[in-house]
């Protein structure tokens, strides 16, 4: 690679691809789903990312702030972000509409579900709240090869059915004979008909063998150290879970060392870890 081809690769990571807006649906009360097409056509399908990875988005004039993408890798043609209202950033977005311009930088992050190695093992998927929105991409992709895995067992918990995302595909998904999907609520509401409690409430009653079985786990972080502590009395393997460490990110490239864990950059190495590389990492979970 020529030095010319090497500092246009560099400065790539920092300057945004321009984007649009072609689509806005509201998931919950806090959390909308925006469809993003990259303009420049050439641009829009070198854009390949793997489950797990991230993007910068920009509101230009205001900022940007990084967000896992939840679609599924093998649409080419536009991808999809989940934003809760909690900042400046989606906060502004939250207020744009369909058509509007935003800035696009990446896809980052070294670390991603493992989706290759996955294969011909039960894939078990334990998410949280917002969590839901990165494994989302992972389920996706499993589902549209679905002959390539073994069983596929989803829980989710959420404060209250309201807060569930992506209620209609958790519903297609609870139809099919293929998927295992558990939800449990902490607030039920009058006709609620699924478990009640904390998702790890859940876990004792997974029956995967653990020598064939991979797990994904995404949610808030306090959620993370019981999760585990239940995964590791079914002797779940380390290298067989992973972990998305989604929060502090802010550049994105490893720069501001605002989401330093240990001797690793959240941004940079993951966003996902196996819980065999990360359990002696201070503050990581």
């Amino acid at each position: 690679m020529t030095i010319e081809a090497k500092e246009k690769e560099k400065d790539s990571i920092y300057k945004p691809f321009i984007a649009t807006i072609k689509g806005i649906k509201e998931l919950s009360s806090t959390e909308k789903q925006f469809d993003i097409q990259i303009d420049d056509k050439e641009t829009r399908e070198a854009f390949n990312f793997k489950p797990g990875q991230f993007v910068e988005l920009t509101v230009f004039g205001l900022g940007e702030a990084p967000f896992s993408i939840p679609s599924s890798p093998n649409n080419k043609d536009y991808f999809e972000l989940c934003i809760r209202n909690v900042g400046n950033v989606s906060g502004a977005l939250h207020k744009m509409k369909e058509g509007d311009k935003v800035g696009i930088r990446g896809p980052f992050g070294k670390g991603h579900f493992p989706y290759e190695e996955m294969k011909d093992n039960n894939v078990v998927i334990v998410a949280g709240g917002l969590g839901m929105a990165p494994v989302r991409s992972l389920i996706k992709y499993v589902l549209e090869n679905r002959d390539d895995y073994k069983r596929v067992i989803i829980i989710y918990g959420s404060i209250n059915p309201d807060y569930l995302l992506y209620k209609d595909e958790l519903e297609e998904w609870q139809k099919r004979d293929d998927v295992e999907v558990r939800l449990t609520v902490d607030e039920p509401c009058e006709g609620w008909q699924g478990e009640v409690g904390v998702c790890t409430n859940l876990i004792p009653g997974i029956d995967c063998p653990v020598d064939e079985s991979y797990v994904v786990v995404c949610g808030p972080p306090v959620m993370y150290k019981f999760v585990i502590k239940e995964l590791e009395k079914k002797c779940f393997k380390p290298e067989k879970v992973f972990l998305s460490l989604e929060r502090r990110m802010e550049c994105g490239v490893g720069k501001c060392n605002h989401c330093h864990i240990g001797d690793k950059m959240t941004c940079v190495d993951g966003p996902v870890f196996s819980l065999w590389e990360i359990r002696n990492l201070k503050e990581a979970i």
